[in-house]
């Protein structure tokens, strides 16, 4: 499996990256569960599993939300340098981030602290300006996910995976002007280019909906894959691509006639059962081809999809550990790999007889003693 991962790679990687053979196998890396890793291009730290990236609008940077066990945090990164700029703290954090159109804010989901927070770019660091509360903390069950915003009428709309709903705030008076009910839980939410429709992928529905934006109403729902997560819009809003994580698969819907046109098979193999982990996607920049996240195959899908509803696959690229997400700036590809390129020794703990870290459900623990390196917090992230 590793070497049929890695050959159409090389015919891909060979022209974006002008790496060898041998440049490629200097950087393998043996993995504890038998399989190894040969990442392509440069890479980047980041902090503890980055879930999301959000490119701004003048895609000069790049925001990062690290979600995991132990200390999370977001980073801005200079998308052509490719150096980080800022990193900050964040008690709780999960998927959602979004740029503000100005780009002289960014938006971050507070994970079960139910709330959104709102840091000021100066200078290029990010600096904690405002929160948006959308509920009590845990063990109120909100914990919002997926961000979109319409600046132009200061709206904001939130996607929520505890309580099944979608929330319109008010970014004026920072107050919920209304909560729509979902059939699952939300991942992500995405403004179609004239503002009109949302679409939110409802991870644990199968379907995506459509939300009217005038009268905030649902107008329809679109069955798709298992446990559909990250959206992607073509520029004229025409062709809509989800990732369905759970069976190998990304669906093509045509937001015209609203039916899903093509279903792409991002595994290994044409009949391989669920197990690659399609969670993220970009189209290049003349939208001729689509990168998918396949986090549980450590790769990136490649497929041209210059011809709608004739799409074929154009092999893989290798990545670092369990990519979660995908941008594409220009010629240049951003992945972010939850897990680094290796996992680490943890000869401090935890200790199984005394207790030394409180783990908190859904959160990161920001006041972690040193002496205690529980595993779940030891697969630090990376950007390739």
């Amino acid at each position: 499996m590793r070497k049929l991962l890695l050959i159409p790679a090389l015919v891909i990687c060979s022209n974006l990256f002008s790496q060898t053979l041998q440049q490629i196998e200097s950087k393998r890396v043996h993995l504890p569960n038998g399989w190894s890793l040969t990442p392509v291009g440069k890479d980047l730290s980041l902090g503890d599993l980055p879930l999301n990236m959000a490119v701004s609008p003048s895609k000069k940077l790049i925001a990062v939300t690290n979600n995991g066990q132990s200390v999370q945090s977001l980073q801005l990164i200079d998308a052509w340098n490719d150096k980080v700029l800022s990193t900050v703290v964040i008690p709780k954090s999960w998927y959602g981030i979004k740029f503000s159109s100005d780009e002289r804010f960014l938006y971050a989901s507070g994970g079960n602290d139910n709330w959104i927070l709102k840091y000021a770019i100066k200078s290029n660091q990010l600096v904690l300006n405002d929160s948006i509360s959308l509920g009590k903390k845990w063990p109120n069950k909100i914990s919002p996910t997926g961000i979109e915003l319409d600046d132009a009428r200061k709206t904001m709309y939130v996607g929520t995976k505890e309580n099944n709903s979608l929330y319109v705030v008010d970014l004026a008076s920072k107050k919920t002007i209304d909560t729509i009910k979902l059939d699952g839980e939300a991942y992500g939410c995405l403004l179609s280019p004239d503002k009109k429709r949302l679409y939110v992928s409802v991870w644990g529905a199968d379907e995506v909906v459509i939300v009217n934006t005038t009268d905030r109403k649902i107008s329809d729902h679109i069955k798709v894959g298992d446990n559909p997560n990250e959206l992607c819009l073509s520029k004229s809003g025409k062709l809509l691509y989800v990732a369905n994580a759970n069976d190998n698969s990304v669906s093509v819907i045509n937001t015209q006639t609203l039916k899903v046109i093509e279903t792409l098979s991002a595994a290994l193999f044409p009949d391989a059962p669920p197990g690659s982990t399609s969670n993220g996607l970009a189209l290049s920049t003349d939208e001729k081809t689509l990168y998918i996240a396949n986090a549980d195959n450590n790769c990136l899908a490649v497929f041209d999809v210059s011809k709608v509803g004739l799409s074929k696959s154009n092999g893989f690229i290798p990545t670092g550990w369990y990519p979660t997400n995908v941008k594409v700036i220009g010629k240049k590809i951003f992945v972010t790999n939850g897990k680094g390129f290796s996992s680490q020794a943890n000869p401090y703990g935890p200790n199984p007889v005394r207790k030394r870290e409180e783990v908190v459900y859904q959160g990161g623990d920001i006041t972690k003693p040193i002496e205690v390196q529980y595993i779940a917090g030891l697969f630090k992230g990376t950007m390739s």
